[in-house]
């Protein structure tokens, strides 16, 4: 039952990744006995499960996930957002007024207004509609302060890190907000303008070298050194 590659090795739409008795995960397929890649990216063996790491891809809905979306259009019954999906997606006013809507009568560029951005959460998504979101929920809504940072939306559980050890740890590290959006759209919100470009930065190394061994220690390291440099700066001046 052999695998031809190393684990985290590039490969590229239709390389055999393996053979036998092994179970193709995401961005991989398998026929006969076979399992080949559907992307360009980094293969990853976990036990006897074959998946692609996808290097640039798209972000596919799935219901439940918290999104960060912007307002493309508005019309007669809601907002259309581009949710850096192959398809828009659809927050319907019913959804946020909390009173039966009215087209006549409530102005919907009032609520929200081409270019805002918005934290949502996905309530329906198959493959003959587009996405429905929601912003029902405490922690939803219109984006008023902080900085986005656009990461590769597979990179989300990298940044995440297992049991949450890595946003965990640029939290406590930069004392930033972070919201993960799973669409790879990152809100960062911290007390300083500093705070928020240490919370960026350690968010685009992890984006670029998710795919190395030892990546919560230097990006810590990294944080660490910078504020260091801050402080001899500031005592400087």
């Amino acid at each position: 039952m052999p695998t031809f590659y190393e684990n985290k090795q590039l490969v590229t739409p239709g390389d055999l990744l393996a053979e036998g008795n092994y179970v193709a995960g995401e961005n991989a397929y398998k026929e006969d006995g076979k399992i080949y890649s559907t992307q360009l990216g980094l293969v990853d063996y976990e036990e006897r499960r074959v998946h692609v790491v996808a290097l640039r891809a798209f972000y596919i809905p799935y219901i439940e996930d918290t999104i960060i979306g912007k307002v493309v259009d508005v019309g007669f019954s809601g907002w259309m957002l581009d949710i850096n999906a192959p398809y828009l997606a659809m927050l319907r006013a019913s959804d946020v007024l909390d009173r039966p809507f009215k087209p006549q009568k409530n102005d919907l560029f009032s609520i929200f207004n081409i270019g805002d951005l918005i934290i949502a959460k996905v309530v329906a998504y198959n493959r003959t509609r587009d996405p429905l979101l929601t912003v029902g929920e405490p922690s939803l809504g219109k984006i008023t302060r902080g900085q986005i940072v656009e990461v590769t939306p597979t990179k989300i559980p990298r940044l995440i890190g297992r049991q949450g050890s890595m946003i965990s740890m640029l939290k406590r590290e930069t004392g930033c907000h972070i919201t993960l959006g799973q669409n790879g759209l990152v809100l960062v919100s911290g007390k300083t303008l500093e705070d928020e470009r240490l919370a960026i930065m350690a968010i685009r190394k992890i984006d670029q070298e998710a795919h190395t061994s030892g990546l919560t220690d230097r990006v810590t390291k990294m944080i660490q050194k910078e504020k260091g440099g801050v402080k001899h700066a500031q005592k400087d001046n």
